[in-house]
């Protein structure tokens, strides 16, 4: 991936006067954020960094220069900070900030608010907890700076809850089938919380199915911006943000190496032509047999595989998925 082939969110909304920032994880993509867009940037390589103790947590890049940890520094709260600092500095004019916490990638670690002795379950609750918090003061500078009806706010995650805590992360006391790195719902449904005061209506849920390509579409249409150079497979999801019935998308799609599905409401078909009933998701999917004489089920796998057609992913770069033997080691560590 590169500024030449794929466009980024910063360098579309620049378009539309927009400054941007990059605070926290970037890792899995090659040059640095300033390549691709991004105005003010603060960052650190590989994921669930906290404190200085940590390879990885040394130093951070602010501006492309060096920014040295100090002992008893916790990242997150440094994070926080420079949000906050490059908000100020910029809320008289259109702002997007891409703001990737450390929490709660593994591993696991002590916040400043733990308790000496902590286990790994309470250390995963004091996680989400600090987590929580950083997010609540985030929500209170917007407040004070008078930026809250102004500001869209959106909180999601990349993939589901890893192995080691995901029978513990439940639904009113139901565990989500499948977890981090499968291709169940515990790997790719990840929570979206939308705040945009005065605006969003509070307290309201939608069964609309969304997927991170929407964003830069949703962006755009929040921008008034109206077309790319490049071709945008997301649909804007802006209506329903603003309480009003939107077009929803018909399908979703999904793929962690060389496996890959496609998704409607009810009904999902595999790379091996095999289809799931959905209806209980995200509790149960349950396979459909392949000689099944259920219309219903018949002509979904009849429409997803048209999907599955067009999108032709057997075409692309093969890859499968693996983690590296370092990453295997370090993920063997954090079990133990």
């Amino acid at each position: 991936m590169s500024p030449q082939v794929e466009t980024m969110i910063p360098a579309v909304l620049k378009k539309a006067g927009y400054t941007s920032a990059s605070i926290g994880k970037w890792g899995q993509l090659p040059l640095t954020p300033s390549a691709f867009g991004f105005d003010y940037t603060l960052v650190y390589k590989g994921s669930g960094i906290y404190w200085n103790t940590q390879v990885q947590g040394k130093q951070l890049m602010h501006n492309g220069t060096p920014l040295v940890v100090k002992d008893y520094e916790y990242i997150p709260d440094i994070m926080h900070h420079y949000a906050v600092d490059f908000i100020s500095q910029n809320k008289s004019k259109p702002f997007f900030l891409y703001y990737s916490l450390s929490h709660l990638h593994g591993p696991i670690l002590p916040t400043p608010d733990s308790k000496p002795g902590a286990n790994n379950y309470t250390l995963y609750a004091d996680n989400v907890a600090y987590m929580d918090k950083l997010v609540g003061k985030l929500m209170t500078a917007l407040d004070s700076l008078q930026l809250s009806e102004k500001t869209l706010v959106i909180f999601t995650g990349d993939n589901g809850t890893a192995k080691f805590s995901a029978d513990s992360s439940t639904i009113n006391g139901k565990r989500i089938v499948g977890n981090k790195a499968t291709m169940q719902e515990g790997g790719g449904l990840v929570p979206l919380i939308a705040n945009w005061k005065t605006v969003t209506p509070q307290g309201k849920t939608s069964d609309m199915m969304i997927d991170a390509s929407d964003f830069l579409a949703t962006f755009m249409n929040m921008a008034g911006i109206q077309s790319t150079d490049s071709v945008i497979d997301g649909h804007s999801f802006l209506p329903e943000l603003k309480g009003k019935k939107a077009a929803h998308r018909n399908w979703i799609y999904n793929q962690l190496g060389s496996k890959w599905y496609v998704r409607e409401p009810n009904w999902k078909l595999n790379e091996s032509g095999e289809l799931f009933d959905m209806s209980k998701a995200p509790f149960e999917e349950i396979p459909v047999p392949a000689d099944t004489k259920n219309t219903d089920a018949i002509a979904a796998k009849e429409r997803l595989q048209k999907v599955l057609d067009k999108l032709n992913p057997a075409g692309g770069i093969k890859d499968n998925g693996e983690l590296s033997p370092k990453k295997k080691a370090n993920r063997k560590k954090l079990k133990q």
